[in-house]
């Protein structure tokens, strides 16, 4: 098997940290990990920027979804900037297909855009589902 090319690895390695419940509670680690410009599509379809998205995740009435499973975890070096990332997560029976877009900055690696779309079962797990 072959090694992915280190922007891919430093993506993959960026979107596990920000599952980690502790990253996702705190202001300064989630400013580290996303990008000034970030934008999200969450899986309801809001639109977040970067700042909104910080107050959510770390507001002391925060929701807690518990943990979050990756699967299904394939990333594409699109050019030296930029790596495309797509996946699946599950948290409390949720599923959701996940495509993310890192950028190299002169800070390293930071997820510049994401987006979420829910499914329902292993139908629609995508061309990469056991079976």
């Amino acid at each position: 098997m072959t090694e992915p090319p280190p922007g891919v690895a430093a993506a993959v390695e960026g979107e596990l940290r920000l599952l980690d419940p502790v990253v996702r509670a705190s202001a300064e680690l989630l400013s580290q990990v996303l990008h000034p410009e970030y934008r999200e599509i969450d899986s309801t379809g809001r639109v977040w920027d970067r700042d909104t998205m910080i107050a959510s995740l770390t507001a002391e009435n925060a929701p807690h979804p518990g943990p979050l499973t990756a699967s299904r975890m394939h990333g594409v070096q699109l050019d030296d900037e930029f790596v495309h990332l797509t996946y699946d997560t599950e948290t409390k029976g949720h599923l959701a297909h996940r495509s993310s877009l890192w950028r190299h900055t002169g800070a390293g690696w930071v997820l510049y855009f994401h987006q979420a779309t829910p499914f329902c079962d292993a139908a629609n797990a995508g061309p990469d589902a056991d079976g």
